[in-house]
């Protein structure tokens, strides 16, 4: 394993990062705000390289590309982590038994944290935040279409490690290759998780190949129900916002599902997608429904491929449905569990589908580009957890840690 001297060393900077004072790490991070401000330009330079071997028209390039604002943005998100408070030693439980032992629950770091992410460089600044200070060192594997911006913003965040006296080993950045790729998801005596932010097949590949516990995050096949009973004005202005506000995300929508009485209202619906450029994969009643008012140059019949497609861009699909029961089959059916919404005026209706919707977050009346750490208050976020065990829905930092028992006593001993 050519990799392994590097986990080794981040292993071990994982167990002195526990026990750094929490001002060093508050401190760290306001510096490492003012690093990225002023280094914006260099980070910039090199983002322009991989920018540059990337067409404008892949879905990825805007996750892909940093701005000036971007990096303002990122800055501000460090100064708001800095002044979270900790997640580290929490006690979720303590009890005295009858023999005496004192037991305490409290929460510690996960340890070392692998990181395996597609494009989207603002990703090492958000997990080198959240890790250090829930205590955790962390492995990043940036994908090599992020390769030189990854690069630049590691060589500010170690600088600024350095400053503190901290080993720099508690972030390592592995080389852009498949080899490095392997290495990690089998490195089981030294790093404790990993989770995958990218695409589905990433994501399919990491839980496929690991060895090491795998947290499924990011990928987001996003429906919005739109039912008999719901509002006109709502509809229209969540279902344009769900889909246009920012479409390489994955909070952003992909399929409308709509009830069969709504059909008539559809063309108002769709129309502001229109001005986004937005292209439809209708079924047969949707599309006969709006072929007279939507652009025929974005308009097409949907086929099966259509439905269960995370599309990453101006792209959507619409489901036509009989009933409730029906638009719940077709989410189920297509879901991939990372955020659902309905729009009705029918308390019943709202409850039986946030009752019965399987994802990580179910919205009523809504759009799903709230699903974010930041916008749920958490701060920043590594990712949104899709699956059940350990964490789900947005990964901040209270689910970066663990919880062990701590037990004293005096003497006692078990008969």
């Amino acid at each position: 394993m050519k990799l392994e001297s590097t986990f080794k060393a981040v292993a071990k900077a994982s167990r002195a990062l526990a026990l750094t004072d929490e001002s060093i790490v508050n401190n760290l991070l306001l510096d490492l705000a003012e690093e990225a401000i002023k280094n914006s330009s260099f980070i910039l330079e090199e983002n322009k390289k991989d920018l540059e071997r990337m067409p404008e028209s892949d879905p990825k390039y805007d996750r892909l590309k940093l701005t000036e604002q971007r990096i303002k943005d990122i800055a501000s998100d460090l100064k708001n982590v800095a002044t979270l408070p900790s997640p580290l030693g929490k006690e979720l439980d303590k009890r005295t038994l009858q023999n005496g032992l004192e037991l305490t629950k409290t929460s510690v770091p996960l340890g070392v944290v692998g990181i395996i992410y597609e494009s989207r460089p603002n990703v090492t600044f958000d997990v080198f935040s959240l890790c250090i200070k829930s205590g955790n060192a962390c492995v990043l594997k940036g994908g090599s279409d992020a390769e030189y911006s990854n690069i630049a913003i590691v060589k500010i965040i170690k600088e600024v490690i350095n400053k503190y006296d901290l080993d720099e080993n508690i972030l390592a950045l592995l080389p852009a290759d498949r080899q490095a790729t392997s290495e990690l998801l089998n490195a089981v005596d030294y790093i404790d998780i990993i989770i995958p932010r990218g695409s589905q097949n990433l994501i399919n590949y990491v839980r496929d190949n690991a060895r090491v516990p795998v947290i499924e995050t990011g990928a987001g096949i996003v429906h919005t129900y739109v039912d008999k009973s719901a509002n006109l004005g709502k509809s229209i202005s969540i279902v344009n916002n769900a889909k246009t506000r920012r479409v390489s995300v994955c909070n952003a929508l992909d399929c409308l599902v709509i009830h069969k009485d709504k059909l008539g209202e559809l063309p108002d619906i769709v129309l502001p997608l229109a001005l986004s450029n937005v292209k439809i994969f209708a079924d047969r009643s949707a599309f006969n429904a709006i072929k007279e008012h939507y652009p025929d140059s974005l308009l097409q019949e949907a086929n099966e491929a259509h439905f269960g497609t995370e599309f990453l861009d101006y792209k959507m699909s619409i489901k036509t449905v009989d009933n409730l029961d029906d638009a719940l089959e077709h989410i189920s059916e297509y879901s991939s569990k990372h955020s659902e919404a309905i729009i009705a005026e029918d308390s019943n209706v709202i409850d039986t589908f946030l009752k019965s919707v399987d994802a990580a977050a179910v919205y009523a009346n809504t759009s799903t580009a709230f699903t974010d750490g930041a916008q749920f208050g958490l701060g920043a976020e590594i990712g949104i957890s899709t699956q059940k065990l350990h964490a789900r829905g947005p990964m901040a930092l209270n689910e970066m840690t663990s919880y062990k028992w701590v037990i004293r006593g005096n003497g006692q001993i078990r008969s």
